[in-house]
């Protein structure tokens, strides 16, 4: 017999105490108390005034929902509505009860990230990374504190972190560069009674960019014809617009501030595209690759997924698991200039130099042989120079192979970065908050790796424990065996004469 239950719910009934139903064994729960919320407020709290200004939002609200947007890849949107539904995560950004409202405006996670910028947030990750290190490891650190004292791995890469912007084709950029110079001539446009209005041929050129795109593989003459009439449009509208410019004189400026970046944007890149037709090349210094994101470049990699990619390179470091962002830039460069300063941070750090670097082979200059000799730091991830040692034991040849499979971690990081807190797609649109980004990415990564760390000693304590009984349970029997054996109850057969011995070894 199937007893139907009554499903009508009043809201009021719903009703608890965040402390008091909460369970503490949840990860959200246990986060919260492994993050120093007081010193990361600090350098938050470092650009707002004290006494000017309407209420702040708590520091660490606005830290911790950028830790919950990380961590679970949600979209600003959603991370508000997430944080307004989970209890759990209302506890995390310190509330004592259950608030039914968003904590703040979706669109403030903009505004967060201008304020903090790349160099706060570095600040942040290296506050928390030094909040989270051992006191014996930092009293340790303090005594090997010598020119001479080697200890620890350095391991370093490269990598992009992609920037969401269209692919760049050349036909592509003019078509949308055309598109909104015009927008710009119809701004600046005044009608006139008797006066026709500038010709801009927009629907002929609309017209040959769709029958271009439509192409699926479209040859090189195609290509450059499309280049040329594209180019062609644009330099008529540039002149136009100019002379409809030269009519405001005496008046004020027509154009918005956003409108006139456009402008500059596109008369570059008109110039580089005119030059790469002319001279029939396909690279120029400083390519722009986006109009509304002119700072990406793109940057050969030479990988299978993708030979070129389109966002900002940063180099990084890894250090017992943790991350340590040492360099981000928007133009190509040799990762391998990056080794010396590594190291020297390194130094700084911790009070001695790594025992190893741990590193690409792009790494492996004569410069940087040479450095890292001199500092008596061993190199692996490739091979030395000129012809194999045969000096060196195959155990010697075997522990050089081993430690150099080690460099495969930061390449899982950078993965698990890319795909589970959203380095592989940077959804900002400035430059600075694109930067912003990256940098809170890196941040919530060690924030993971923390409560990873905290999650597997717990897991060790425990089953530690469990083995502490187990063995005590196994040697209370074995005692109570012996003293069975020894008061004569049990009847010693040949056999058991070995065991008996055995036992007693066992027990003392």
């Amino acid at each position: 017999m199937i007893k139907q239950k009554n499903t009508k719910q009043a809201a009021f009934d719903f009703n608890f105490t965040l402390c008091n139903r909460l369970s503490p064994n949840n990860r959200w729960f246990q986060l919260a108390r492994q993050i120093p919320w007081k010193a990361l407020g600090s350098i938050y709290e470092e650009s707002l005034s004290m006494n000017k200004g309407a209420p702040t939002i708590p520091s660490r609200v606005v830290i911790g929902a950028l830790i919950i947007k990380h961590m679970k890849n949600l979209s600003d949107e959603e991370t508000i509505e997430d944080i307004r539904e989970n209890p759990y995560y209302q506890y995390f950004l310190g509330y004592s009860s259950f608030q039914d409202r968003q904590v703040f405006a979706p669109s403030l996670f903009v505004e967060i990230r201008k304020r903090l910028g790349f160099e706060k947030l570095q600040r942040i990750n290296e506050t928390f990374l030094g909040f989270t290190d051992d006191k014996s490891e930092t009293e340790e650190h303090s005594d090997n504190d010598s020119d001479d004292g080697h200890k620890g791995m350095l391991i370093m890469d490269a990598t992009v972190a992609p920037q969401d912007i269209t692919y760049p084709t050349d036909v592509g950029l003019l078509n949308k560069g055309r598109e909104k110079l015009e927008k710009i001539i119809d701004e600046l446009w005044i009608p006139v009674p008797g006066k026709i209005k500038l010709r801009t041929y927009r629907r002929v050129a609309h017209k040959k960019y769709l029958d271009f795109s439509r192409r699926r593989k479209p040859q090189k003459k195609t290509i450059r014809k499309a280049i040329r009439c594209q180019l062609g449009y644009i330099n008529r509208n540039l002149k136009h617009i100019e002379s409809l410019l030269d009519g405001y004189q005496d008046k004020d400026f027509p154009l918005s501030y956003i409108m006139l970046r456009q402008l500059w944007i596109i008369k570059e890149l008109y110039r580089q595209q005119n030059i790469m037709y002319k001279t029939k090349v396909h690279s120029i210094p400083d390519r722009i690759v986006s109009i509304s994101q002119p700072y990406v470049r793109p940057i050969v990699r030479g990988k299978a997924k993708a030979m070129t990619e389109f966002g900002a390179k940063l180099s990084a470091s890894v250090i017992d698991g943790k991350v340590i962002l040492d360099r981000l830039s928007w133009d190509a460069y040799n990762e391998g200039e990056d080794i010396e300063p590594a190291v020297q941070r390194y130094k700084e750090r911790f009070g001695y130099y790594p025992e190893s670097v741990n590193a690409d082979k792009i790494y492996w200059k004569n410069e940087n042989r040479r450095y890292l000799k001199f500092q008596k730091i061993e190199l692996y991830g490739g091979n030395p120079l000129g012809r194999p040692s045969k000096s060196k034991t195959p155990q010697e040849k075997k522990h050089h192979k081993e430690e150099s499979v080690k460099r495969n971690r930061i390449e899982g990081m950078f993965g698990l970065g890319k795909r589970r807190f959203g380095l592989g797609l940077v959804m900002a649109k400035t430059c600075r908050t694109s930067e912003s980004w990256i940098a809170m990415v890196i941040f919530v990564m060690n924030v993971a790796a923390v409560y990873r760390d905290h999650i597997f000693s717990y897991f060790l304590l425990v089953i530690g424990h469990r083995v502490e009984i187990i063995r005590s349970i196994i040697l209370h029997n074995a005692l109570k065996s012996v003293e069975k054996i020894r008061t004569g109850w049990i009847v010693k057969m040949p056999y058991q004469l070995q065991h008996e011995t055995n036992l007693r070894k066992l027990a003392f």
